[in-house]
C-alpha cells in the first residue's frame, strides 16, 4: 500500500521527508510505475533507474523557481508523480492524458519540453543566459544521459558553456544505454571513467563542503565510502594516459572532456544512493562555477524483467507485471513494416555488395537488428546522431557503396542540411528507409512523421516513394538499390496490410504510377481518389462505398511523390468531377499540393478534396484511430466532403438589375 506517495503532491511535501521516508517512498514509486505501465506501456527502464535521482532533485531543488532541463525528457515520469500529477499518471500516453515526455503547457513544473536527444544542455545554457540577463538566481539543471554524448549538438553546448555563464549545474545520468547499448568512442571513454583507479580520492572542495556538515554525517558518507569503494565514492576526476611530450618526456596527461571545456567534474557516484545525491547536489548549488555531476545509474531498478532486458523495457507496449512478458502477437497478424524492412535488408545484401545498413542507434525500432544478426560485417550504428549518420552514407556512397539509412521521419529532420548539401546536390546513391512516417500515436506531436514530403519534395535529384503493402515496399527498395539519386521510401509504425510478398521482388518504373480501378463509365458521377501509400486501405473503401451509391469511381496508387506521375493525374483529373487526395502526412505541402501544382501548371481546373492532417501539432492520444476520427481522417467523413462536393448546386439569386440615369 502506498503511505507516502499519497501524501506527495508538490515538491514540497518531499523536502519534509526523512532518508527513510524517502527511501520507502522510492520503493512505492517503482511499484506504482510497473503497475501502471503494465496497462498502456510507457517508457519503463528509464524511469526506473532515476527514482532516487529524482527524489533528490526535488529534496534540494524547488521547481517551478528552479528549472528542470530533461535531455529527450522520456525518464520524467518520477518528476511528473512529484509534482502535482500523481491523480492523472494512470492516463499517461493515452488520449486526453499525460504526455509521455516533458511538456511545458502540462505543468508549471516542466520548464522545458523535449523529446529527441541532445537537447538539455543548449536549452538549459540558454535559460542560464537569461536568468544572468535578468539579474535573478534560479538554479538551472540539465539532466542529461550518456547517449547524449553520441549527439554533436551536446558539445556544442559543451563548448559554450563556461564562456556563457558561472552557475551551470549538468546531471550526466549514465546507464551504459540510451534504448540499444551505446556505441562508440563516448561510451568507452565513461566506462574509463568509472572504472579508473583514481576516483578513490575525494575533491578537497567537496571534502571541505562535507566537513562543514555534523560530524555523524561525514563518518556515515566515509564509512558508505569505504563499504562501497570507488563506485559509491565522489571524485573530482583527471584520467590519466600514458603520453610521451614532444620533448621526449614520459608523463601522464589529462583527457578528461568535461575539465578540459572549463567545467568542473564530479564523480561518479551511486545514482541510487540518496544521501550521498542529495549532498552532492546541494554542494553543486554552492559551485560558482559550471559543473558537472557523474551519476551511475541502473536502467530498470528494481523490476528484474526491466534489469534483464533494459533494450525491451526502454519502450514497450502492455506486459505482465509478475513475469514481464509482453502478449503474444495473435495468430494472422501481418509483420510489422519494420520486420519487413530488416528481412528485405538481409536478402538484398545478400545479393548486392555494395549494400550496408546504418542505423543511429535504433536497430530493434528500424528492425535493422535483423540484418546485424545476419551480416554484422554490413551493419552500421553510430549512435544518437542522424546527422553524423547521413554524412558517414554519403561518405561511403562516394567509394562505390550504396548505404542503406534506416532512421525515423521525425528524427531525420535533424539531418535535414546534410540531405540537401550532401546528398542531393552531390546525386549520392543513398536509400532512406523512413520508418514511423505518419503517426506514433502515443509518443505524440515529437515523434510523429508528418513533414517529410513537405521538407523532401522540392529538393532535386530526390526520389520519394510511398508503398500501399509489404510486398510493394520491398519492390521498392530492390528499384532503390539500382539508383544514382537519393531515394526515400516513407512507411508506417505498426502491422502492415498482410499481402504476401513474391520471392523475386521486381523493378518499378521511377515516376509511375499505378491504375487500381478505372472508371467505368456507368453513368455516375465520376470520382478518381489518389490514396497514398497506407491511405490505400481508406480508399478502397470509399471507393466500395461510391460504387454502392451509383457513383463512377477510379482509384490510383500514387506510388511515386516525387516524380509525380503528372500525366496520369492530369488524365484521370479531367475525366473526374473531383479528385481527392488521401495521405497520412499535413497537407501543407504533402501529396495533395504537389497533385495542385500538377493541375494548375496543366490548366486543369478539376475540384481537390485533400484529406490529411491539419495545420497544426497533433497531440498524442491512445491509438492511430483516436486521432484519425478527432482529425477527419476516416470512411464516414471523406465520404461526406465527396458527397457535399457534388451535392446539386443551389440556384444563385439573380441581382437587380442597376438601372443607369
Amino acid at each position: 500500500m502506498s503511505r507516502y506517495l499519497e501524501m506527495v503532491d508538490s515538491p514540497v511535501h518531499v523536502k519534509k521527508l526523512t532518508m527513510e521516508q524517502m527511501g520507502q517512498l522510492a520503493l512505492e514509486i517503482r511499484q506504482e510505475m510497473i503497475t501502471v505501465l503494465a496497462k498502456n506501456g510507457g517508457h519503463l527502464g528509464p524511469n526506473l533507474g532515476v527514482v532516487e535521482l529524482s527524489l533528490a532533485l526535488h529534496y534540494v531543488f524547488s521547481t517551478p523557481k528552479d528549472k528542470f532541463v530533461w535531455d529527450v525528457s522520456h525518464q520524467a515520469y518520477v518528476h511528473k508523480l512529484l509534482t502535482g500529477r500523481r491523480n492523472r499518471f494512470d492516463t499517461i500516453r493515452t488520449t486526453g492524458g499525460l504526455s509521455g515526455f516533458a511538456l511545458r503547457a502540462e505543468s508549471e513544473h516542466d520548464a522545458y519540453g523535449a523529446a529527441h536527444a541532445g537537447t538539455a544542455l543548449s536549452a538549459a545554457l540558454g535559460i542560464c543566459a537569461g536568468r544572468d540577463r535578468r539579474g535573478t538566481d534560479e538554479n538551472v539543471v540539465a539532466i542529461f544521459g550518456d547517449a547524449a554524448l553520441t549527439n554533436g549538438i551536446s558539445f556544442e553546448a559543451l563548448n559554450n558553456i563556461s564562456q556563457t555563464t558561472k552557475r551551470f549545474i549538468g546531471i550526466l545520468n549514465d546507464n551504459e544505454w540510451s534504448i540499444a547499448k551505446n556505441v562508440g568512442a563516448i561510451s568507452s571513454y565513461l566506462n574509463k571513467l568509472i572504472t579508473h583507479p583514481s576516483y578513490n580520492k575525494l575533491a578537497r572542495d567537496f571534502e571541505r563542503f562535507l566537513r562543514r556538515l555534523p560530524k555523524g554525517d561525514v563518518a556515515l558518507k566515509l564509512a558508505h565510502k569505504a563499504e562501497e569503494g570507488f563506485k559509491g565514492a565522489l571524485a573530482e576526476v583527471g584520467l590519466q594516459q600514458n603520453t610521451t611530450a614532444t620533448d621526449g618526456r614520459g608523463g601522464y596527461g589529462s583527457s578528461l572532456i568535461f575539465e578540459e571545456m572549463g567545467l568542473r567534474y564530479l564523480g561518479p557516484i551511486d545514482g541510487h544512493d540518496l544521501p550521498l545525491l542529495i549532498q552532492t547536489l546541494e554542494f553543486a548549488k554552492t559551485c560558482d562555477h559550471p559543473i558537472v555531476i557523474h551519476v551511475l545509474t541502473k536502467k530498470g531498478k528494481g523490476y528484474e524483467a526491466a534489469q534483464m532486458n533494459p533494450e525491451k523495457f526502454h519502450g514497450l507496449g502492455p506486459y505482465d507485471v509478475t513475469t514481464g512478458a509482453t502478449p503474444p502477437v495473435k495468430a494472422g497478424t501481418p509483420p510489422n513494416w519494420q520486420d519487413v524492412f530488416g528481412h528485405a535488408m538481409v536478402k538484398l545484401c545478400q545479393k548486392d555488395n555494395t549494400l550496408v545498413g546504418i542505423t543511429a542507434a535504433m536497430p530493434s525500432g528500424t528492425s535493422l537488428k535483423i540484418l546485424e544478426k545476419a551480416m554484422p560485417d554490413r551493419y552500421y550504428d553510430v549512435g544518437i546522431a542522424e546527422e553524423h549518420a547521413v554524412l558517414f552514407a554519403c561518405g561511403l556512397a562516394t567509394m562505390g557503396y550504396h548505404p542503406v539509412c534506416a532512421i525515423y521521419s521525425t528524427f531525420l529532420q535533424r539531418a535535414y542540411d546534410i540531405i540537401v548539401h550532401d546528398a542531393a546536390l552531390q546525386d549520392l546513391p543513398i536509400l532512406f528507409c523512413m520508418d514511423r512516417a505518419g503517426l506514433s500515436a502515443q509518443d505524440g506531436p515529437t515523434h510523429h512523421g508528418l513533414f517529410d514530403i513537405s521538407y523532401l519534395r522540392h529538393v532535386p535529384n530526390c526520389i520519394l516513394m510511398a508503398p500501399k503493402d509489404e510486398d510493394e515496399f520491398v519492390d521498392m527498395m530492390f528499384t532503390a538499390t539500382h539508383e544514382r539519386h537519393p531515394t526515400f521510401i516513407r512507411y508506417p509504425r505498426g502491422p502492415a496490410e498482410g499481402v504476401p510478398i513474391k520471392e523475386q521482388p521486381r523493378l518499378l518504373e521511377v515516376g509511375k504510377s499505378e491504375v487500381i480501378q478505372s472508371f467505368s463509365n456507368n453513368g455516375g458521377r465520376k470520382v478518381a481518389l489518389f490514396p497514398l501509400g497506407n491511405m490505400m486501405s481508406l480508399g478502397r473503401q470509399a471507393a466500395h462505398q461510391l460504387i454502392a451509391e451509383g457513383y463512377d469511381v477510379a482509384v490510383v496508387n500514387p506510388r511515386f511523390i516525387k516524380p509525380i506521375d503528372a500525366g496520369t493525374t492530369e488524365f484521370f483529373a479531367r475525366a473526374a468531377e473531383v479528385l481527392v487526395t488521401l495521405e497520412d502526412h499535413a497537407v501543407q505541402g504533402g501529396y495533395g499540393s504537389a497533385v495542385l501544382e500538377v493541375l494548375n501548371e496543366k490548366r486543369v481546373f478539376t475540384p481537390v478534396i485533400q484529406i490529411g492532417w491539419p495545420d497544426q501539432f497533433i497531440e498524442h492520444a491512445s491509438s492511430v484511430e483516436d486521432l484519425r476520427q478527432k482529425y477527419g481522417l476516416t470512411l464516414e467523413l471523406t465520404l461526406a466532403r465527396i458527397r457535399a462536393e457534388l451535392a446539386p448546386a443551389k440556384p444563385v439569386q439573380q441581382r437587380a438589375k442597376l438601372s443607369i440615369a
